[in-house]
């Protein structure tokens, strides 16, 4: 027997992080729903706020956890306790999950932090065929973020298509901020100042009020580009939920329609499921839109702890392409197996699933609320742990305005999209039930009612 199983199958050992995680349970008694700052950590919380923003920068939300939590709740450096509604904008699983910490406290016993390409540890092989089985896909590469698979993805979409030089994207999408990725993103405002290395073409995306003139219209735009660029394309990038763009959901309908016309032109698929990844009623979004016999390549990240690219042998980089001395951290890795394992056994995913069922239920909720405080908010939208909704006519100020008084009021969450905004939520799936999603809809209630007395709003 190895001496790592010697070690890890040591009764001292498991002691050891038993009585850790008893001792984690007995102090999580403590958090029981959201409360106010303490005013005995005032002092101290305002010293670390003004250090973090002297050094680093103004923080969009004067957030600074404790590192300290329980399921959807986290408790911040300031002594209170907050409803995370926006899980790190989609990375949390949950905060001080036992499942997780006890992942993590055998990794930390692990010889090494990081993992690299040069050198990686037995413990990833399961990761690699857990996600090459549940995808379907042939190879997969661990990377240190979720922008580096993009780059990655790319790269290797333009080595098979060489010397293809441009790509495909959808309008209003977001990829990144490398200098590909934010060449390709379409928001001007986060390419100021930068350059545009890499050409683009866009595709409007799908509009649910208008599905078969939508449809009609992309695909006539797309062979136009295609006739215009013959041979020039390395790939098309889908995000098949814009979340940035506003939490748009895409159609199989539509993606079908698409990408018969890729195919014809021998285009690759590249789907970016970065945000999607085991947030939908299936594990992977292009699973729940029935394309998984049609993509080619697609990258993860955030809710899997991991970043990676999967794709098929046709695309198979040649050697030195892709390379990275951090893979990932032993940590995020451990973790990403307990977290792929949880999602595929314990019934999140299908009509009937926690993903589908709280998302049901939440858009109940907000429903109700819209009857009973009428133009306030509207057209809910989004797919499993992904909801957004529109607030009054989705005013960015206005919609700034209100997540920022709902984070005093303890809820936390974000925004997507321009014109209009949306109010966007990401929720912390692995330990999270319809009695807090009451409890922030009582937030919600509160804070609009707030809003709606603000004089200059």
């Amino acid at each position: 027997m190895l001496l790592f199983d010697q070690f890890f199958n040591d009764n001292d050992v498991q002691d050891a992080i038993d009585i850790i995680l008893k001792r984690l349970e007995f102090y999580q008694h403590n958090i029981e729903g959201v409360k106010p700052a303490n005013k005995d950590f005032e002092t101290d919380f305002s010293n670390l706020m003004r250090t973090i923003e002297s050094v680093k920068g103004p923080l969009f939300y004067p957030y600074l956890s404790s590192g300290f939590g329980k399921g959807p709740y986290v408790e911040c450096a300031d002594g209170s306790v907050k409803l995370d509604f926006i899980s790190g904008i989609g990375v949390h699983w949950s905060h001080s999950d036992p499942r997780i910490i006890r992942s993590s406290l055998h990794a930390a016993l692990h010889d090494c932090v990081m993992q690299g390409n040069l050198q990686q540890h037995q413990g990833s092989v399961p990761l690699y065929e857990l996600l090459v089985k549940a995808s379907g896909l042939d190879h997969v590469f661990l990377t240190s973020s979720g922008v580096m698979g993009v780059e990655n993805a790319l790269k290797i979409c333009f080595q098979y298509k060489s010397p293809a030089k441009r790509i495909l994207s959808f309008s209003n999408c977001f990829c990144g901020r490398t200098l590909a990725a934010a060449s390709i993103t379409d928001k001007p405002q986060y390419r100021e100042g930068l350059p545009i290395v890499l050409p683009v073409d866009y595709v409007p995306f799908y509009d649910p009020k208008n599905p078969k003139e939508s449809i009609q219209r992309s695909v006539e735009i797309l062979k136009g580009y295609i006739k215009r660029y013959p041979n020039d394309y390395a790939c098309m990038k889908f995000e098949l939920i814009q979340g940035e763009g506003g939490f748009n959901v895409g159609s199989k309908p539509f993606f079908k329609a698409i990408i018969s016309c890729l195919k014809e032109a021998n285009i690759p698929v590249y789907i970016d499921e970065t945000q999607t990844f085991g947030r939908t009623t299936e594990l992977f979004a292009f699973q729940m839109f029935d394309l998984q016999d049609d993509v080619d390549v697609v990258s993860i990240g955030k809710m899997s702890q991991v970043c990676a690219i999967l794709y098929r042998k046709h695309l198979k980089p040649k050697p030195g392409l892709i390379s990275q001395t951090f893979t990932s951290s032993t940590t995020a890795i451990e973790a990403a197996k307990l977290i792929l394992t949880e999602l595929q056994s314990n019934n999140y995913f299908g009509k009937k699933g926690k993903m589908a069922t709280l998302n049901d239920y939440f858009c109940k909720k907000l429903r109700s609320l819209a009857k009973k405080l009428p133009k306030t908010i509207s057209d809910f939208r989004g797919v499993g742990s992904m909801i957004g909704f529109k607030l009054f006519q989705g005013d960015y100020q206005q919609s700034l305005s209100f997540i920022k008084i709902c984070y005093k009021n303890g809820l936390i969450l974000f925004i997507a999209g321009n014109n209009p905004t949306y109010i966007r939520f990401l929720l912390p799936i692995g330990d999270i039930d319809q009695c807090h999603i009451d409890e922030a809809m009582l937030i919600i209630e509160k804070s609009i009612l707030e809003i709606k007395e603000e004089p200059n709003l």
